[in-house]
């Protein structure tokens, strides 16, 4: 593993600078990096401490556009490295470059990136370049197969080995990097800053549920790549089985991908009790969230999100970075079966004592004041401020 041994000399020679706020060059370029990283840029923007600029690369372009409006941040640099059937490399070749250019542009103090995509990967890379060191939120996930989940996991991986400071969302995730080497005086276990905004969006009090009726709902999201085509098919099989209920309503917000509309809207796009809409907005979807009884997703921020409003979740893959929630009971892995599917699901319909304790269950991805713990480590180490005593837990148990 390669990973640097001494804390990065641009921190100290900033840190003597009273008076100079640290300019972070904040990256991001989907919809969920949006989501996660939206606290920690909020909190940014009210503390004379940090300086951030947000830099966009383009992805999920018109997902991402409506988000940042919603979530009120404000791009700085916007760009627009999505080209229609661009392959992986080319994509990536363009990242690195326009991602490079800005940062050179800006000379930040530091990068931060969030998760484990391209952008992440490309953004990372960039500072690596410039010697910026890079601060990665939601580091550690690990789903154990290199080749699984397209590039995920080896983006992850490569973008641990270029990292300064590692932002873990559980004790497990901070173990993880621990067990590759990275010193644990870089690892601290922050808590996910997808929790922090979902706490803000449900104080902010906006959105509305897509659910129809009053029945049970089950919540549907089918995204990745591994889930497309004949998997897909397979799935929109196992719920039109469950809507022969009368007692549920199925909601699947289909993706906009063509894959994922040729699979799903011919198979459920007339069935009374299932209702398809649009990729719902993140206020809509959190309302959405909380108004339902179950969810079925291969969506990492969802499993994310669900326990925060007691609601079980039932993971459509075979393995997941996110372990966590489902040791904690909130979540069982049924993978992509439709027949396993079906009784699953029937299952924990059928049964109130097993919904009761994954409903029960506690959330295993912290309390809300991620950013909090994320802004005292940078500033401390920064020489700023005395990071907060919360901040300075680097445990990995």
């Amino acid at each position: 593993m390669l990973t640097t041994g001494s804390p990065h000399p641009k921190a100290a020679e900033s840190g003597g600078a009273p008076g100079h706020a640290l300019h972070v060059a904040v990256v991001l370029g989907t919809r969920p990096e949006a989501i996660k990283m939206a606290p920690v840029i909020r909190a940014m923007e009210n503390s004379p401490l940090f300086s951030p600029v947000v830099i966009s690369t383009g992805r999920h372009r018109e997902l991402l556009e409506q988000m940042l409006r919603r979530l009120r941040l404000t791009v700085t640099h916007d760009l627009a490295a999505i080209r229609e059937g661009r392959q992986p490399s080319a994509l990536t070749d363009r990242l690195i470059k326009g991602l490079g250019a800005v940062i050179r542009d800006e000379r930040p103090d530091l990068v931060m990136a969030q998760g484990d995509t391209n952008t992440t990967l490309c953004g990372t890379l960039a500072a690596f370049y410039e010697q910026i060191p890079v601060a990665h939120a939601e580091a550690g996930l690990r789903s154990g197969i290199p080749g699984n989940a397209f590039s995920e996991e080896l983006n992850r991986r490569l973008v641990t080995a270029m990292t300064q400071w590692h932002f873990a969302p559980t004790p497990r995730a901070a173990a993880a990097l621990t067990a590759e080497s990275v010193p644990a005086s870089r690892v601290m276990v922050s808590g996910s800053t997808a929790i922090d905004n979902l706490l803000w969006t449900r104080h902010a009090g906006e959105g509305r549920s897509a659910f129809r009726s009053d029945r049970r709902g089950v919540l549907v999201t089918l995204h990745r790549r591994e889930t497309r085509g004949a998997t897909t098919r397979g799935i929109a099989a196992a719920l039109l089985r469950l809507a022969e209920r009368r007692d549920i309503e199925v909601l699947v917000p289909v993706h906009k991908s063509p894959t994922a509309r040729d699979a799903l809207l011919p198979a459920l796009g007339n069935h009374p009790r299932i209702t398809l809409t649009e990729p719902l907005d993140y206020f809509d979807f959190t309302s959405t969230l909380a108004a339902c009884e179950l969810v079925l997703t291969d969506s990492g921020e969802v499993q994310e999100a669900a326990p925060s409003f007691d609601k079980p979740s039932l993971l459509l893959r075979n393995t997941t970075e996110c372990r966590e929630v489902i040791q904690a009971g909130a979540a069982k892995l049924v993978g992509t079966d439709p027949r396993s599917v079906h009784t699953v699901v029937t299952s924990l319909l059928n049964d109130p004592d097993l919904y009761g304790r994954m409903a029960d269950a506690p959330s295993p991805f912290g309390d809300g004041r991620a950013s909090d713990r994320i802004l005292g480590r940078l500033a401390g180490d920064f020489g700023r401020t005395p990071a907060p005593a919360s901040a300075l837990e680097v445990t990995a148990a």
